[in-house]
């Protein structure tokens, strides 16, 4: 067959909408989610609030906006405030989103659209007073700060979201069906390498103290974080490379290209992570790293290695896996997966899983020709979760399939424990009930931030 054949290609609507009828009589179980049709769902409007409205943000509240009302918007950059006013004028205006969710008493729901650093506290405070919660990936930047979003949104019992757009799409789907049904055979390892980061990382990280914009809050842009001078080596980009407000590469991508390898094996948490950074300081994520992920007995497959590649290495070249033999000839890009079974690979080009290929090729026919029948539930608004979202919001239950904190959370987990790997500098083992490295007292100050700014202390216990 040929290679392109083989790929995989985005679904009609209609073909989507005949897919979801099928599994319906197949058995599976769908909430009512296209009541829209009887005009249940069409007839209410939820109230949006959105924290963080340039960029991604914007997006992000334009998805959010669909059959609903956009009544506040917050930022602490009056560019991103202005040019999102002009386009829902009927929002009410904040820099600090805590007055604004304290304030307008018409909100049902918030997105959170924020430097890492900042998801944390918007979260929180949303989640406090009930709200529902869709917010941007990672959810956070330390270990615990994730498992206490995770506490709060159970014990408020409101609907939550990360933004990871790739849990919505068909192929992701695909993976997890595929691999149920052998494709490659018992999973033996997995290779997911990314071109990020591209922004500053490792010893060239520094900050100089500049003056802060006229447009900018800047002690609302460090929100919950110790105060700090602002410098335009942090802001309004660069962020992500320091290990105080950003997630590194790993934090960036891997939501998004670990997500269909996490749901499709099942993988849960790793018994030992261990890292090898180049160029990590006390205060930048590494120029380049290689991070390695045991799970000793995944269900159906055994033991499986999961190797982890970003940046670049101290030769300049990108951190990649070796080419294997199964993909000699192939079209190579600078970011991808591929899963390594007993009988065969399965390749991915480019993020997410969006490209996928079988191979060898024989084995692509041989399973392509009894592909097995589509078993899970399908989103139904693919690449994007803030809509999907707010359906379920007014469904009043969280979709199964949903990127939802229950899965979000130790998806990010596991993000950050690679990076955690990197900041102890050897193997660990994680006990994900004690939230603690086995054996490694001293990793504690990796897993909370050191300091938080006075009243700005959220946690799970005081809401």
């Amino acid at each position: 067959m040929d290679t392109a054949m083989n790929q995989i290609h985005h679904p009609s609507r209609r073909r989507f909408l005949q897919g979801l009828s099928a599994a319906t009589t197949a058995g599976i179980f769908l909430p009512n989610i296209l009541r829209s049709q009887d005009g249940v769902t069409a007839g209410r409007r939820l109230g949006i609030a959105c924290i963080g409205v340039g960029g991604k943000g914007f997006s992000d509240m334009e998805g959010a906006a669909k059959d609903n009302e956009i009544v506040a918007i917050c930022d602490v950059d009056a560019n991103n405030l202005a040019k999102a006013a002009a386009k829902y004028p009927q929002a009410r205006q904040y820099r600090d989103f805590r007055k604004m969710l304290d304030e307008v008493k018409s909100i049902d729901a918030v997105t959170v659209s924020t430097p890492d650093h900042a998801h944390y506290p918007a979260a929180m405070h949303a989640i406090a007073l009930g709200k529902h919660v869709c917010v941007q990936k990672p959810l956070v930047n330390t270990l615990w700060e994730a498992r206490e979003l995770h506490k709060a949104a159970r014990k408020k019992g409101i609907i939550s979201q990360m933004g990871n757009q790739g849990h919505t799409f068909e192929e992701t789907r695909l993976v997890k069906e595929w691999l149920q049904a052998g494709v490659v055979g018992k999973v033996k390892e997995i290779h997911v390498w990314t071109n990020r980061p591209i922004w500053p990382q490792g010893p060239g990280v520094v900050w100089k103290a500049g003056e802060v914009p006229a447009h900018l809050d800047w002690q609302q842009w460090l929100a919950a974080t110790p105060d700090h001078a602002y410098s335009p080596d942090i802001h309004p980009f660069k962020w992500r490379g320091f290990i105080e407000w950003g997630a590194g590469a790993l934090g960036d991508m891997g939501c998004h290209n670990l997500d269909p390898l996490f749901w499709g094996l099942e993988l849960g948490v790793p018994q030992k992570v261990e890292a090898m950074p180049e160029g990590l300081t006390d205060i930048a994520w590494p120029t380049g790293a290689q991070v390695k992920y045991f799970w000793s007995n995944v269900p159906g497959h055994g033991p499986v290695t999961m190797y982890w590649y970003e940046g670049k290495g101290a030769d300049g070249a990108p951190r990649m896996p070796a080419l294997i033999d199964e993909l000699k000839g192939q079209p190579w890009s600078s970011t991808g997966f591929y899963i390594r079974g007993s009988d065969g690979v399965l390749y991915n080009k480019g993020d997410q899983a969006r490209n996928l290929t079988i191979f060898p090729e024989q084995r692509s026919n041989d399973f392509l020709a009894k592909a097995p029948a589509k078993s899970l539930p399908r989103s139904v608004t693919p690449g994007a979760p803030q809509q999907e979202w707010t359906i379920a919001i007014k469904n009043g239950k969280a979709f199964p399939w949903m990127s939802q904190f229950d899965y979000a959370v130790p998806l990010t987990e596991l993000c950050l424990l690679g990076a955690l790997a990197m900041r102890v500098g050897k193997p660990i083992e994680w006990d994900s009930e004690k939230l603690e490295v086995v054996g490694m007292p001293d990793a504690r100050r990796f897993i909370k931030r050191a300091a938080y700014r006075a009243g700005w202390e959220y946690s799970s216990a005081k809401i």
